[in-house]
């Protein structure tokens, strides 16, 4: 939810990654109702608002079947292990994208471009 609304400070395309990097963050309430059964629709309304409520220790109850203060049932993230989670997603996602951005540029360089392989000329000229 804070994600999505530091997004709103932004426009254009900065505003459009940090909104779906707020969106990939309810991949897990929704991993955690689907494996429990339950329908993650829901859950993610249920959830979000419980969180504008200002009630943000609220979870998925799985065994309740709805949201729930997960602080009383002794669920506890460390900060640490949330931080390094994110910290792996975004690298792996980053990575994701450079390997992207070159193969990109490798079918560039063998289509329109004139010369050899990645759009090289097809003789160096020597210095």
């Amino acid at each position: 939810m804070r994600i999505k609304k530091f997004a709103e400070k932004f426009s254009g395309r900065e505003q459009l990654e940090i909104m779906a990097f707020g969106e990939a963050m309810e991949v897990i309430p929704r991993a955690l109702a689907e494996n429990a059964g339950l329908d993650p629709i829901d859950i993610l309304v249920e959830l979000r608002a419980a969180h504008e409520q200002g009630q943000i220790v609220y979870g998925v109850g799985i065994d309740e079947g709805r949201v729930v203060d997960v602080s009383k049932l002794g669920v506890v993230d460390p900060l640490k292990v949330k931080t390094q989670a994110i910290k792996s997603a975004s690298e792996a996602a980053e990575m994701i994208l450079r390997i992207d951005d070159i193969i990109s540029a490798s079918k560039l360089g063998k289509g329109g471009m004139s010369g050899g392989p990645g759009g090289m000329p097809s003789e160096m000229p020597e210095y």
